[in-house]
């Protein structure tokens, strides 16, 4: 192996190595954009060197390194494989990090949505229910004025915390 191509290989592992913890740990190492408000991103910066390192190497051991000649045409090679592999990342990493998500629920989302009675509820004390919330099922500890049944359909009046509701029965409600 060529010390060029050992050369190029380094650097191409040292992009892999970045653009890992770019990815992986960048918010636990408050690693950003280069500059404070820089256009590239440490993602780009590794996914550009990694591409340049990879592509310089083969091409260098596929012309046959050895003169410096060969081995300005390997790292010609590399930063042409290399741009478009930097856009694609910007343009991913871009679309990663601007993914809109739904908001976190909290406890106002609970007032109002309908739900199951599966330990039953007695006047004075707490029962659970069973309650949908984005989509996902959620146990909640539930009280009520009067006794509630087991598989009883609930509405959900009011959220004292987090996990804890007041509830109504369906039929009760006009």
């Amino acid at each position: 192996m060529d010390t060029g191509t050992l050369v190029f290989l380094v650097i191409g592992g040292l992009g892999v190595a970045v653009l890992a913890v770019g990815l992986l740990g960048g918010e636990l190492l408050h690693l950003g954009n280069v500059g404070a408000d820089g256009p590239v991103s440490v993602e780009v910066v590794a996914g550009f060197a990694g591409a340049f390192g990879f592509a310089g190497a083969i091409a260098n051991e596929l012309l046959g390194a050895g003169s410096a000649s060969l081995t300005l045409t390997a790292a010609a090679i590399g930063v042409a494989a290399a741009v478009p592999t930097g856009w694609l990342t910007a343009r991913l990493s871009r679309a990663a990090h601007d993914m809109p998500t739904d908001a976190t629920p909290t406890r106002r989302d609970l007032v109002g949505t309908l739900g199951v009675v599966i330990t039953p509820i007695h006047p004075g004390g707490y029962g659970e229910i069973r309650v949908r919330l984005g989509g996902q099922p959620v146990k909640l500890n539930a009280r009520a004025d009067r006794t509630i049944p087991l598989g009883t359909q609930v509405f959900v009046v009011e959220a004292v915390s987090d996990t804890s509701v007041v509830v109504e029965q369906i039929s009760t409600i006009q």
